[in-house]
């Protein structure tokens, strides 16, 4: 893809599109619960007519957000990450790592509370995966190793945990919207591009 037709820019462009469509029909609490991701619907305790399928929600969910705080964050990190990321492994990898991202933070949230009807919503745990390899290929600040963590793991860890706490704080800020703390699929997404930065460097880089 050209660079100006990016995967990047198109993920930031849909997502925008979804929650401005949302807004103006009126949807964004229903949206919700027919787009979220809710364990309990994995779990099969929980049922809703006319929703996306439940294996499908992972994905539906990253389209999906509180509020403007909400989305605009979420894109602003994904085009400073995405684009750098998408610069080395190419479309079709950051398309893959986006997805596995998603699904790795569902399942996450899924484990930590298999009954939970509350839906989860944004495209931060898939952005979690982006930011993961993104830390892991870009980060230069110089830090210790700890243990038989070597340093450059060590500085994707501080990261990811400050990529947490943020979503933490702006979860608290907008507690009283219904905002779902999803700190779980923060996790989740944030290991499963950890885990997968390597294996896809070498997929791409295998002929050089």
């Amino acid at each position: 893809m050209a660079k100006w037709r990016s995967l990047t820019g198109l993920i930031t462009g849909i997502t925008l599109f979804a929650w401005v469509l949302a807004l103006i029909l009126g949807q964004s609490g229903s949206v919700d619960l027919w787009a979220g991701f809710i364990p309990a619907r994995m779990s099969g305790s929980y049922h809703l007519l006319h929703a996306v399928p439940a294996w499908l929600t992972p994905l539906s969910a990253t389209l999906v957000h509180s509020g403007l705080m909400h989305v605009a964050f979420n894109m602003v990190m994904l085009i400073f990450c995405g684009r750098q990321v998408e610069a080395v492994l190419g479309w079709r990898m950051l398309a893959l790592l986006y997805v596995l991202g998603a699904y790795a933070a569902a399942g996450a949230q899924f484990l930590a509370d298999v009954t939970s009807q509350a839906p989860m919503v944004g495209a931060s745990g898939a952005i979690s995966a982006v930011l993961g390899v993104y830390a892991l290929l870009f980060s230069r600040q110089v830090v210790p190793k700890i243990g038989p963590i070597p340093s450059h793991v060590v500085r994707a860890l501080w990261l990811g945990a400050a990529w947490i706490g943020f979503q933490y704080a702006s979860g608290l800020m907008m507690a009283g919207n219904g905002y779902n703390i999803a700190i779980a699929a923060h996790i989740g997404g944030f290991i499963a591009g950890l885990i997968v930065a390597r294996p896809m460097l070498a997929w791409v880089y295998r002929k050089a």
